[in-house]
Formats: structure tokens, sequence, C-alpha cells
């Protein structure tokens, strides 16, 4: 054990990027630079992570209001929208709402309840059970939620999100009524026609309303997955992890960036002779206990990054072994067994007791959720994150 110190996050501050800028040089740049003031010593396997924000804002990756409408009303005509499991945000949804309802003439806005998707709560379990309620089964009219649980406020933003998303769609000029249930095919008692805004329960919501005779149903990821008038647009995602840029237009998620990645990672190579791995990232996949967020609003932590992040850790658990079978060992003897343990691991422990603590989740969701916490959301004014040691392990020098 020669080093002492493992894994290592740093935001990188960097100009703000605007669109048009080139945004490999803008990272290798600010790499470079960073690593230049800090006397950071690069290499292999360290980890060049981008925000999503940046790349989508340098590509241009831009829709408003209008080209939302425009494609919402070429899929549905002037038929009734069931709009059905919006998540409960200003910044992610309310544009996209705006859009929505410009391009129809009624919503038939349903909301899942006691929250949303990613855990925004309008109300906490107790009070279901208090009330009678079985959110599995009982499908609410507004009337009968109200009467039940009030009007309830987000404990974070202090909106209320059912008041809010109604003014926001007759605003536009569309009529709107409000229902609550879990179940998508719900909806088909309004109409058959249904827009799903859920992100990560998507596909199953979209079978399951086929399967029950909807007549047209998109998701929100095939809203704007090509131009309409010259707009941005994402071919995967479509309006799935956009974002606020003004209140009347979204950032979308953006687009090819697979190929920036690998653009990035040779550029670097080129400059350092190291092979750093390069990766996109947005939302890290993590719970707020507090609030009960989770914090995975965009549809994938990562849309690219090179091929040595692809996969999960294969790592053994020290405290199981220490614990366990190295549990009559110590000073010098253990440290020597715990390094043999170590150097001798399969390659693939998948299954293995000697596993059972570590978090064999995908590198790139471990990887993003730390550069998201890194980063922060506000005005740290870091997009750019270098870790280092991150594929380290307790007898690597």
């Amino acid at each position: 054990m020669g080093r002492l110190v493992g894994t290592i996050s740093r935001g990188l501050r960097a100009p703000i990027i605007k669109q048009g800028d080139d945004i490999s040089v803008f990272t290798v740049d600010a790499v470079l630079a960073a690593a230049e003031s800090e006397n950071i010593v690069l290499r292999d396997r360290d980890v060049v992570a981008i925000t999503e924000s940046i790349v989508a804002r340098a590509q241009g990756n831009y829709a408003t209001i209008d080209d939302i409408a425009a494609d919402v009303k070429k899929k549905y005509g002037e038929n009734t929208i069931g709009l059905i499991f919006p998540i409960l945000s200003r910044n992610r949804f309310s544009v996209c709402l705006k859009g929505i309802a410009r391009g129809a003439k009624k919503i038939v806005l349903m909301f899942s309840y006691p929250s949303d998707e990613v855990g925004n709560h309008f109300i906490d379990y107790d009070l279901l059970d208090e009330k009678g309620v079985n959110p599995w089964t009982d499908i609410l009219t507004e009337a009968e939620f109200t009467e039940k649980f009030g009007n309830p406020i987000h404990v974070f933003t202090g909106v209320n999100y059912i008041e809010y998303y109604s003014q926001l769609i007759r605003e536009q000029g569309a009529e709107v009524e409000v229902v609550f249930a879990n179940n998508p095919t719900a909806i088909l008692k309004y109409t058959d026609c249904v827009l799903n805004c859920d992100i990560h329960t998507r596909m199953r919501t979209k079978k399951l309303l086929k399967k029950a005779g909807a007549k047209i149903v998109y998701g929100m990821d095939e809203i704007l997955t090509t131009s309409i008038n010259g707009s941005g647009y994402n071919s995967d995602y479509g309006l799935l992890g956009s974002n606020k840029a003004t209140e009347d237009s979204v950032k979308l998620f953006p687009r090819d960036c697979k190929e920036l990645v690998v653009k990035i990672q040779k550029m670097l190579k080129d400059k350092t002779g190291k092979n750093i791995e390069v990766m996109v990232y947005g939302d890290g996949a993590f719970k707020d206990p507090v609030g009960k967020i989770w914090e995975l609003a965009d549809p994938v932590v990562s849309p690219g990054y090179t091929d040595g992040l692809d996969g999960t850790p294969n790592e053994i658990k020290l405290k199981y072994l220490a614990d366990n079978d190295l549990a009559d060992l110590k000073g010098e003897e253990l440290q020597k067994a715990v390094t043999e343990a170590i150097k001798s691991k399969d390659s693939d422990l998948k299954g293995q007791m000697i596993t059972q603590g570590t978090t064999p989740r995908r590198l790139t969701d471990l990887i993003g959720s730390l550069c998201d916490l890194t980063s922060g959301s506000g005005d740290k004014g870091t997009p750019i994150i270098l870790i280092q040691g991150y594929f380290d392990n307790y007898i690597d020098e």
C-alpha cells in the first residue's frame, strides 16, 4: 500500500459556454489548464466528464413552445389528449406542458399519486391509509382528491402543482380536466389518445395502453425527435431530459454524445499521451432520504461514454474479508492476505458472497452520480469533472 489517497473528484472551473462553441476544444483546454494550474499529473484511466447542459448549449439544441405545439398538433390533431404521469417540476415540465397545451384543444391531466415517478410527493402514504384510499386501484377526480387531501403544497418548492399545471394549460387556450390514478389504462375512460410523460417506465406504459385499445399513443421521448421548423431535437429521447431555458423554450438533452466523447478522448491522448475515459453526464441516480426525491429525471445518467466505462465494478468487500475469511489475522499478516485476495480475485465475482455490500451498478451510473454531486446544480461553475483513482484498489501503487 504505497499511495495513501484513493479516488479524487475535482470540479473544474471553465468559461461560460455559448451556442456554437466547440465543446471538444473547450473541454480539453479546461482539463489541461486545470492540470497545469493545480500541478495535477494526468494518468491512464482518469475520467473526464462533461455535464449534458453545456453540451446541449454548445449544440444549440433548443426548442420553443411553438415547436412543441406543432409536433403535438401533427400527432394528435383535434383529439382530446390524455396527458398522464407528469413529473412535478417547474424546471423539467412546465415549459413542455405549455407547448403540449398550445397544440391541444382539451387535456385530461392524469397525475400519479401519492407521488410522481421521481418521488415528488403530493401526500404521504400514511394519509392514504388514514383516508382508506388504495392508490393502485382507486381513480379520483380532482374534487374527490381535494375533498380527501386538501390542496397539497410541495414541501420544497411551495407550489400547488394541481393548480399550477391546470393554470398553464388554460393560459395556452386549452380546456383541462384533472384525475388521479396509477394504472395508465385508467385514462381510457376519458380519451383514447394518450401522451405518457413517465420516464423510466415509459415503455411498459405504452405497451399497456396499446394492449388496452388506445388509438394514439406517444411518449415524451417521441415528441421532437426531428427538427420542427429548424428547432433542436433529440432522435433518441425527444423531450425527455429537457430543462427550462426561458419561459417559452427548453434546452433538450444533447445529441451525438458518443461521437463527442470519442473525439475528446483522442484529443486528450494526442495532448497528454494518456488513455483518459470521457463521458457526458446528466442527473445522478440517488434518492434524497428527507424529501424522498429520486434525482434521476433524465432518461439516462450518461447519454454518451467511451468504451472503457462500459460494465460494472468487480470488487470484493474488504470488511467481509476482515470479519470472516481473515478474522484471525492482524497486522502485516492481514495486510498480505488482503493483498493476495485482491490479486487472485475472479474476473467475474457476480453471485459470490465476498461481493455482498458492494455496489454492482453500471459504472456510468456510479461515476455520473459522483459527477452530479461534485458539480452541483447551482453557481459552482464547474461543468467539467476530473476523476482520478476511481479504478484503483487497495493494493495499487
